[in-house]
């Protein structure tokens, strides 16, 4: 970028794809300020195992100058799929979705988002800043307002803050809407030790069990962790239906295990002994395709430009929105110019994911099972 003027850029949100923009800029010099509402790097859970993709998110990492501290923290024994019979649990001789890169090695989301955060120059992220929205000023920039009454201006904002947005409605009115299925997350902690039955069962990678509009899907983390995804479609009220409160963990359990009621006693134990409780993750999706026109010194990445089915592009796509914005901000002479370059490349993307995305969760669940 050619200008005596060192443009503030502004990123809105501490995610994946918003820390690899960051870094990249960093990378080549460039001044960048990352906003975050959470009040600290740890102040909740990251979430589980992300399979990071040669073409997409390994080429943001390749950026961001971090692809070889990925190699040694991720585990490529992990991205193996197991493809198992619900009524019996044998293994099906048939290779398990999804269909992407060979080379796609796991890692935890919280080890991924701490190693990009390390990368960064201290102080380049601050925490505990909710940005509740953002005005422009009539000459290409624009205020950032804060929950706390506060205000900054910036040359470019990038709202890299998620599903729900607060920089979205400044370029587009679209909002998540849910898309029919839920999924209800499990944990097993030190399963080698405390559940070797179901170790076994899910093997060093992801299990996947479907029938119908139910699937049983189960995915190894760090530390002995298995995280289990209880797939269904149905309502986003069922709980009103079924006449149970999330919370109670003993009634989901009931309720669950009578959803899936014939299968087999082993993939059951996934909804039988877990520890802890449930949580409750209704699948939210933005249309697709989800396009905007252009608006002078704001733009989207991430799920808040296309928030998709969490069937393992998401976080790749994010970084690779990041990477990507990064390098048109340092290539091109001047703001606009940069981000008109990186939309022209991301929303055709995107639309494209998008779609993809939504005929894979399909493929798993088919709407007419429901």
């Amino acid at each position: 970028m050619n200008s005596t003027h060192t443009p503030r850029i502004a990123l809105v949100g501490a995610g994946l794809g918003g820390l690899v923009c960051a870094r990249v800029l960093q990378r080549h010099g460039r001044q960048v300020t990352v906003f975050e509402r959470e009040a600290s790097s740890g102040a909740r859970s990251q979430g589980g195992s992300l399979d990071i993709h040669a073409g997409t998110g390994q080429a943001a990492l390749r950026a961001a100058g971090l692809l070889d501290r990925f190699r040694s923290l991720s585990r490529p024994e992990s991205q193996g799929w197991r493809l198992l019979d619900p009524a019996t649990a044998a293994v099906l001789p048939v290779p398990g979705p999804p269909a992407h890169d060979d080379d796609s090695p796991e890692i935890d989301r919280g080890q991924l988002r701490d190693l990009l955060l390390d990368s960064l120059t201290e102080g380049t992220v601050r925490w505990d800043r909710a940005v509740t929205g953002v005005t422009p000023l009539g000459d290409g920039t624009w205020r950032l307002l804060f929950d706390d009454g506060s205000t900054e201006e910036a040359d470019l904002v990038v709202g890299a803050d998620g599903a729900w947005s607060r920089i979205r409605p400044a370029l587009s009115e679209a909002t998540p809407g849910y898309n029919g299925v839920t999924f209800i997350e499990a944990g097993f902690d030190d399963c080698d030790t405390r559940h070797p039955a179901l170790a076994e069962l899910v093997g060093d990678g992801t299990m996947l069990a479907s029938a119908g509009s139910r699937a049983l899907l189960a995915q190894r983390n760090s530390n002995g962790h298995i995280r289990v995804y209880i797939a269904f479609r149905a309502p986003q009220d069922w709980q009103m239906a079924a006449d149970v409160a999330v919370d109670d963990t003993a009634a989901v359990r009931a309720h669950l295990l009578r959803m899936f009621e014939g299968w087999d006693e082993s993939l059951l134990n996934l909804v039988r002994h877990n520890d802890g409780g449930f949580v409750d993750r209704p699948v939210f999706v933005l249309p697709a395709p989800h396009t905007w026109e252009h608006v002078p010194g704001i733009t989207l990445l991430g799920d808040a430009a296309h928030l998709m089915p969490p069937v393992g592009l998401g976080a790749n796509l994010a970084m690779l929105d990041g990477a990507d914005l990064a390098h048109a901000l340092i290539a091109e002479p001047t703001v606009d110019d940069a981000v008109r370059a990186y939309e022209t490349l991301m929303l055709p993307r995107s639309a494209t994911a998008a779609r993809d995305c939504a005929a894979l969760l399909d493929d798993l669940l088919p709407p007419e099972a429901a």
